[in-house]
């Protein structure tokens, strides 16, 4: 724990902590290349940082095209963004796929492998990347409190690297960004690991059964390893949206129009609820 206690900086969830690494690493000029789509919050701070945002498109699958990601590094790429399991699609990213990633890519460049979710993650294959920290000083890990250990409200996140990459970083933090409620919370949550992992376990287990059921329906969702579910609804995203936001008890998802819809797995109720009331995609 004390070693790695020397190797993080914390911030006010882990988008704030996301801010202050570009805003340390990126600038007007450089580039942030990161997969699309992903985290929405991407392209926003890259533009807040000053620097252009380079958008990769995810392959057929929702999954990330590293090999793409590394083809368009250039000398003004400063930061990749790699979000796994990937927000909001689902597919986490490969131990093999992302060592070889790492290999093309230099080693001034800033590699964040965002985490968010990992805690949901049950892919064998799904890349740890605390377990790669040691062999590529170039990368840095983000973890959050707000996902898996409820505390979306309280805005605890960290970023995990080597002390000479995190020191551009805590220079720039913003003073007293963690509350003290909200560090309490975060402390105490450290000792209910046992309770997380059983809520994880539940969720991970109600994600299979949702991903089952809308591909049993016609939907064609990709893996996913966070805890939601993927629909690829293209021109009918609005149409399902607007089918079960009109149910006496309203179901709400979140919608990325003209893309598709991400499910945020609830109880089993819940979820048994929406498999009951979503709708068939239009050509099933």
């Amino acid at each position: 724990m004390r070693h790695y206690a020397r190797r993080r900086g914390c911030g006010g969830g882990s988008v704030a902590v996301l801010a202050h690494i570009l805003h340390a690493y990126a600038g007007a000029g450089d580039e942030v290349i990161f997969a699309w789509r992903s985290f929405e919050a991407y392209p926003i701070l890259s533009a807040i940082a000053g620097a252009q945002a380079v958008r990769v498109p995810l392959d057929a699958d929702a999954r990330h095209d590293l090999d793409a990601m590394a083809a368009a590094v250039t000398d003004r790429t400063k930061v990749i963004l790699v979000c796994s399991p990937n927000n909001p699609t689902g597919p986490a990213v490969h131990t093999g796929e992302f060592a070889d990633f790492m290999s093309r890519v230099p080693s001034h460049v800033v590699v964040v492998l965002d985490e968010a979710y990992g805690e949901y993650s049950r892919d064998p294959q799904a890349v740890r990347g605390a377990e790669l920290l040691a062999q590529h000083p170039n990368l840095l890990v983000l973890r959050t409190f707000s996902k898996a250990y409820g505390l979306a409200g309280m805005r605890v996140g960290y970023a995990v690297g080597a002390p000479a990459l995190l020191a551009p970083i805590r220079a720039v933090v913003t003073p007293f960004s963690i509350t003290e409620p909200a560090q309490s919370a975060a402390i105490a949550s450290l000792d209910a690991v046992d309770e997380l992992l059983d809520r994880v376990d539940v969720t991970a287990r109600e994600r299979e059964r949702v991903l089952a059921g809308v591909r049993e329906l016609g939907w064609r969702a990709p893996d996913s390893d966070g805890n939601f579910v993927w629909l690829p609804a293209g021109d009918q995203t609005a149409d399902v949206v607007a089918a079960l936001g009109a149910l006496s008890t309203p179901i709400l998802v979140r919608p990325f129009v003209g893309e598709g819809v991400r499910i945020t797995i609830g109880t089993p109720d819940e979820n048994g609820a929406l498999l009951a009331a979503l709708p068939k995609p239009a050509d099933a």
